[in-house]
């Protein structure tokens, strides 16, 4: 014979599947996330890699001047592009075109000056506002290098040697490992993951507890012989049937785009192993439980169907707060954030992604801090179920 929280929980997951839009939502946020960090870090591969392929146009005022400079910018794969003088409201309009990086204008007296010894004048205009930031570096990079050779030759013909301007070497060693790099510039994307959780259950916790008390079919089921402590958990286990569908699949899209991405192109690398994964899921059922049982607590205490989505929709504000505050403290991994509900996912899979060691007291306090969560959630709403003020909306 069924128990009849299994009963409940078969009645509200088939309801919940007969609604086409609670499925077009689930299936939207199972893709959105992980599509969105692919399509992020693959821009970002496209826009390292764009100056090599495609080279950097560089607009010239004067270029005859130097042509040592102009050799310099050609071997850097930068076009310059040689253009009458300009006023400063052409340069602007001419640089609005986005057909070129910047403008070099050289000095009127850039040769007297040279000759003189005197600090010889260039200009760079460029646009601020215009998505050339890597290009323009690269532009500045080779000025800084021309000016350093003029300054070494100067030396030299002075009888001074040019290691003078460097007593001290700094020579940079990174012992970081890609997998380390891919955790500290991922590990700010991984949180987005653990978002849709709250998602995926909010329109079966909201229709199974607000919504039949408007429609006055949660009466009928009280009226039933049911437990009210069955009965929550039959919707509870409900919603979060649907969360754990839907994080299962975002996490496995999530995993297969960052395995298919040439991370390496950026240094970095995605050694999420096949059992590391599964570990990830079931650490994150308990987190389904509580978001399902978070929400259904919250959706009782509304006094209609619309207040109760609102209500949930400014709650799951809480829930995000991790994500978007752990990566700009940029604080350092302590044990005390397994304990703390979706922190603990986040800096599970962060610190997995990272290629580091975890114990089975970290898997232990990220799916224990959840269930203690949902524990304290179901308790309070079966409590709010057997109040006849609830069920009859008074």
């Amino acid at each position: 014979m069924k128990s009849r929280t299994f009963v409940v929980f078969l009645k509200e997951l088939k309801e919940s599947l007969r609604d086409k839009r609670a499925l077009a939502m689930l299936a939207l946020f199972v893709l959105m996330y992980p599509a969105f960090v692919g399509f992020i870090l693959n821009d970002l591969i496209k826009r390292t890699n764009e100056p090599e392929r495609e080279g950097i146009e560089l607009i010239v005022v004067g270029g005859a001047k130097a042509p040592t400079l102009m050799t310099m910018l050609k071997q850097e794969n930068i076009s310059a592009t040689e253009h009458a003088p300009l006023d400063e409201e052409g340069v602007t309009e001419l640089l609005k075109g986005g057909k070129s990086v910047a403008l070099l204008k050289i000095d009127e007296q850039f040769v007297e000056d040279y000759e003189a010894m005197r600090p010889a004048r260039l200009e760079l205009w460029f646009d601020s506002g215009a998505d050339t930031g890597r290009k323009l570096k690269d532009i500045e990079s080779v000025l800084n290098e021309y000016s350093s050779n003029i300054a070494r030759a100067r030396l030299l013909a002075h009888g001074v040697s040019p290691v003078t301007l460097a007593p001290v070497k700094v020579q940079r060693y990174d012992t970081g490992t890609s997998a380390s790099r891919s955790g500290k510039l991922i590990g700010a994307m991984l949180g987005t993951f653990f978002i849709p959780v709250f998602i995926f259950c909010l329109s079966t916790a909201v229709d199974s507890t607000a919504g039949e008390r408007e429609r006055r079919s949660l009466e009928v089921l009280m009226a039933q012989p049911i437990k009210a402590s069955e009965l929550v958990a039959g919707k509870m286990l409900a919603a979060g049937a649907l969360a754990v569908i839907g994080v299962t699949l975002e996490l496995i899209f999530a995993h297969a785009i960052l395995k298919w991405i040439p991370l390496e192109e950026l240094g970095l690398s995605w050694r999420l192993s096949n059992l590391d994964l599964t570990l990830v899921i079931l650490s994150t059922i308990p987190l389904c439980l509580f978001a399902a049982a978070f929400e259904i607590a919250l959706a009782m205490n509304a006094k209609s169907f619309k207040e109760a989505q609102s209500t949930l929709s400014i709650a799951m504000i809480v829930p995000m707060l991790p994500t978007i505050l752990i990566p700009m403290l940029d604080l350092t991994t302590e044990l005390w954030m397994y304990a703390v509900p979706v922190l603990s996912n986040i800096t599970l899979l962060r610190e997995l992604s990272k290629g580091q060691d975890i114990g089975a007291i970290h898997y232990l306090l990220t799916a224990g801090s959840s269930l203690v969560g949902a524990a304290a959630f179901y308790a309070f709403s079966s409590w709010r179920m057997r109040s006849e003020k609830y069920v009859l909306a008074v």
